[in-house]
């Protein structure tokens, strides 16, 4: 899903809207990806590697059999060394085979199991915050909302002021609206309906003060 100029402009409209109201100051962030995941591929080649060792173990004949015809037929007993050296190279393969898989974007995200998907994109919410809004504000009011492209995933992350007023599954909703869009492929419209539900949760809590100045970026900020 790629993010226009449209977007950008909406997303910013929405913040420096919602913030008229409040002195939450609203940050979004968006990612194409919040991982390379390597750790996962590597650990998803050896478990293909360690499989087909053990595959070898218990079923020799079938794999052996299939060499031997391949080499002409001429191999009729196969020694220790001989099928070391066999399950070395197939381990090998496997490895090398399962990994140049998930070099492929479409086919690594695919493999990697949900749960994993959603603790980074966590990890990668919580982390932004810290850099972009955790106090960073007169009043630890910063909110981040921030969108994993590839994850398709979303998190909204609050400074501890509003931690305090405000439960985290009051921000259910903003999430509800704000993936509905996004899900219809009008990521601008679903962010700035993010934005506009955060700024209603703010605004009984954290009313816009008359000197209220505007701390940070009302942008919408790509990674």
């Amino acid at each position: 899903m790629q993010i226009t100029q449209a977007d950008s402009e909406a997303v910013t409209r929405a913040v420096a809207e919602a913030e008229l109201k409040t002195s939450g100051e609203i940050v979004t962030v968006v990612a194409q990806e919040s991982d390379g995941y390597t750790d996962v591929a590597l650990a998803l080649s050896a478990f293909v590697a360690f499989t087909g060792l053990v595959l070898l173990a218990f079923f020799p004949d079938p794999v052996t059999g299939l060499v031997d015809t391949l080499s002409g037929g001429w191999n009729s007993e196969w020694t220790a060394s001989g099928l070391l050296g066999l399950a070395s190279a197939i381990t090998i393969v496997l490895f090398l085979a399962t990994f140049a898989l998930t070099l492929s974007p479409a086919v690594r995200f695919a493999l990697i199991p949900g749960r994993v998907k959603t603790l980074r994109v966590e990890d990668a919410a919580i982390r932004h915050f810290k850099v972009g809004a955790e106090r960073r504000t007169h009043g630890r009011t910063g909110v981040l909302i921030f969108v994993s492209l590839r994850e398709h995933r979303a998190q909204i992350v609050a400074d501890s002021a509003i931690a305090e007023q405000v439960p985290p599954e009051v921000w259910g909703d903003a999430m509800v609206d704000m993936l509905r869009e996004i899900k219809a492929g009008q990521l601008g419209a679903g962010i700035a309906a993010g934005v506009r539900d955060v700024g209603e949760i703010l605004a009984p809590h954290f009313p816009r003060a008359d000197d209220d100045q505007n701390e940070l970026p009302d942008r919408l900020i790509q990674l």
